[in-house]
């Protein structure tokens, strides 16, 4: 039985709340600041935009992910609003080769929804369990003396806290090691989902021209039961690129398009000016270490990557979850920063590894990774047993990520 929305996931410790600073109310902020304000801690949740807003249209929730909402209350919400996806399929154009073809094992599935859905059950959780929303502040840096931590911000300093939580991003300021850059972005569009069109709502669909080219369609679940199925699209974009096509025409784009994938002219058709589309910009960054003194990063700010593997709201999940039960178990601070760090060790540098190794050969210019990607892995990836590892890979279970948080699948 998961615990009911503004109820913590387990009984909170019997000491005194600490003073607890989170930097960025993205997936990762939210969801720390709604575990540790259960827990009696002292949250106030910083953000730079006057009122909260999620950035991006669509992602899938992950088995690992789903069982964070579950211990959260959160997960029948979720899967309300979520669309159930039960395959991955990607074919390289113009042979029609299979590259990817992932299907989920037993019961599991992933589920794909907006990301306003997730983001405002989060931000409900947070400010319903008492954390303290501080909108338009814009985070500079940060300070730690006397065991405690201050946020530096375009105001001037704030704290003293127990504890600073850094969940600002790919981009963080507070990170002590920047990201490197990604060539590689994605223009992504929310839009109707095109019944009729033949395309697979339970699917994740993909079409590549090589590694330069790729098309995704995702089919994003709805904002209530009774408002229409909802459709991401997404089209991969070299950073070079973006500004000739900002400032080219929509039309020529359109047919770039439809070459590679004609079953698009019903998304397409929706689409009528460059603003519908946002350009994501990805990066790659493994702290070795995510925790100094009083201060831990979670999320992109730890572990920033491609979306290739479809992690990134469940590793920011895990991470919440990680430092809420290592403040559960240890009294010091300093402790439980340094069980959060053990528990999210393996796991994230397993699938950090697995997306440095896979993002080239689904979006790069190389000539020679595309090749061995339609003559090898995908003839591979249907032979045991790699289907097996493929479907664990992708639910994001490889590594037992739950087992040292005492959470289950759901």
């Amino acid at each position: 039985m998961s615990a009911g929305p503004g109820q913590p996931a387990e009984d909170p410790p019997g000491r005194p709340g600490l003073d607890i600073a989170i930097a960025g109310a993205g997936i990762a902020g939210l969801a720390a600041g709604a575990l540790l304000a259960r827990d009696g801690h002292r949250v106030t949740l910083y953000d730079q935009f006057d009122a909260p807003a999620p950035i991006g249209s669509g992602l899938m929730v992950q088995p690992v992910g789903l069982a964070v909402l579950a211990a959260m209350g959160l997960d029948r919400a979720l899967v309300a609003r979520a669309n159930p996806i039960r395959r991955l399929f990607g074919l390289a154009e113009p042979r029609g080769s299979v590259v990817l073809d992932v299907r989920y094992r037993d019961r599991s599935c992933g589920l794909a929804v907006q990301r306003a859905s997730l983001f405002d059950l989060l931000l409900e959780a947070a400010t319903g369990a008492g954390a303290v929303l501080v909108p338009g502040t814009r985070i500079e840096g940060a300070e730690q003396e006397g065991g405690r931590a201050h946020l530096v911000t375009h105001r001037g300093r704030e704290g003293p806290f127990d504890l600073a939580l850094d969940c600002l991003g790919a981009r963080s300021v507070l990170c002590p090691r920047p990201a490197k850059p990604l060539g590689y972005g994605a223009l992504w569009a929310l839009l109707d989902w095109p019944t009729g069109a033949g395309f697979d709502a339970a699917a994740l669909e993909q079409r590549y021209r090589a590694a330069s080219g790729m098309a995704g369609v995702l089919a994003v679940g709805r904002t209530a039961p009774e408002a229409p199925l909802k459709a991401t699209f997404f089209w991969s974009l070299h950073e070079r690129d973006y500004t000739r096509w900002r400032d080219g025409p929509l039309g020529r784009w359109k047919e770039e398009v439809l070459a590679l994938w004609p079953r698009c002219a019903p998304l397409l058709d929706q689409i009528a000016d460059h603003g519908q589309l946002t350009f994501a910009r990805y990066a790659h960054r493994t702290l070795r270490w995510p925790v100094s003194d009083r201060i831990a990063h979670l999320g992109d700010s730890y572990h920033a990557t491609s979306p290739q593997l479809g992690q990134g709201a469940n590793m920011a999940l895990l991470d919440a979850m990680a430092l809420a039960v290592a403040l559960r178990r240890e009294a010091d601070p300093g402790r439980a920063l340094g069980r959060y760090a053990a528990l999210r060790r393996w796991h994230v540098r397993i699938y950090q590894g697995a997306s440095w190794l896979f993002t080239p050969v689904y979006q790069s210019d190389s000539r020679i990774l595309p090749l061995i990607r339609d003559r090898v892995m995908g003839p591979v990836s249907r032979i045991w047993p790699a289907p097996s590892l493929l479907s664990a890979l992708v639910g994001g279970t490889v590594g037992r990520p739950l087992a040292g948080l005492g959470l289950r699948l759901t």
